[in-house]
């Protein structure tokens, strides 16, 4: 079968390089870090909000309402309260938080790039500390630049064809409505595809070419739309009881965080396993050949010229002797 289908054989060998290079391992350890990152932007973002807050005590209010309406039990109190001790700490848990996120982002970004790395079948290299994170740190923030230019257009053409449907008279109309929705998927899976292809190609340690990464971040774009919307159905669905509510979010993210790592490493498998990127090791050059010439130093004669002068000295006395 895999000789008949090449998609099939591509799919396998891409399976075999994600399991020699410890792909599930790798995909660990960034959601762990993945994970770790949220709590220091969540930190950064009470930070913020203890800012806009402190100046708009209706707003504050409001938003203390709403919490208590939406979470139910005395989980709703223990969260404002959370909220009010972020506020009157606002400063150093801005502080705390952005030097947490730049720890945990730095371990995600270092971990990403190693897996990356190792499923292009490059083995890693001993780099040095300082010039290794200095490089990790501007990738981590090009990233998050990439991140926010995407998901910026999305936003900006979503609400751009929104303003044109209203501009032409269409809002509301049932195939207009549809035909933008489309649209904007569409538009969401350009800019996944973009930010797909930078990583798979900008960031591994060792180089790699633009046209290398452009189907592995097609297939990237359209397999993170699906987890995406996945994502959401399974939060819907969790989110409907009190203890779904309370633990849902958390083993979704969990979930979520892990699926999306190991589904990115596996694409990186897959490109990498194509027959065009498909690396070309020279055979081994043979051993060097040694010569050792031997040398052997006597002080007397061999033994074979030893034989042979007693030989002449008898033939000499014999010789002797008939005279």
């Amino acid at each position: 079968m895999r000789r008949e289908r090449p998609w099939l054989d591509h799919l396998f060998r891409a399976a075999q390089r994600y399991s020699e290079q410890y792909g599930a391992h790798y995909a660990a350890a960034v959601t762990y870090f993945s994970v770790l990152s949220l709590v220091p932007m969540l930190m950064i973002g009470f930070a913020v909000a203890g800012f806009v807050l402190s100046s708009q005590p209706g707003l504050l209010d409001e938003m203390k309402a709403g919490i208590t309406e939406a979470v139910p039990g005395t989980l709703g109190n223990t969260i404002n309260e959370v909220v009010e001790q972020a506020i009157q700490s606002k400063g150093t848990v801005g502080v705390l938080g952005l030097l947490t996120a730049a720890y945990s982002g730095l371990g995600w970004m270092s971990n990403l790039r190693d897996a990356l790395t190792a499923q292009w079948g490059h083995a890693k290299a001993d780099l040095p500390f300082l010039k290794t994170a200095l490089k990790d740190l501007l990738a981590l923030i090009s990233l998050g630049v990439a991140l926010v230019v995407s998901f910026g257009l999305t936003a900006v053409g979503s609400g751009f064809a929104e303003l044109v449907l209203r501009w032409v008279g269409l809002d509301g109309v049932g195939w207009a409505e549809a035909m933008l929705k489309v649209g904007t998927i569409v538009l969401a899976l350009v800019a996944n595809w973009l930010v797909f292809l930078w990583v798979l190609a900008k960031l591994p340690r060792e180089p790699v070419g633009w046209r290398s990464a452009v189907k592995g971040a097609a297939a990237a774009a359209i397999g993170f739309e699906i987890l995406k919307q996945a994502g959401t159905l399974y939060l819907s669905t969790v989110t409907s009881s009190p203890a779904g509510a309370a633990f849902g979010p958390i083993i979704g993210v969990l979930f979520f965080a892990n699926l999306v790592a190991q589904f990115l490493l596996f694409i990186t498998a897959w490109t990498a396993t194509a027959r065009e990127n498909a690396r070309k090791d020279l055979p081994p050059p043979p051993p060097p050949a040694v010569i050792r010439p031997v040398v052997e130093v006597r002080s007397g004669p061999s033994p074979r010229a030893a034989v042979g002068l007693v030989g002449v000295g008898l033939l000499l006395g014999a010789l002797f002797r008939r005279r």
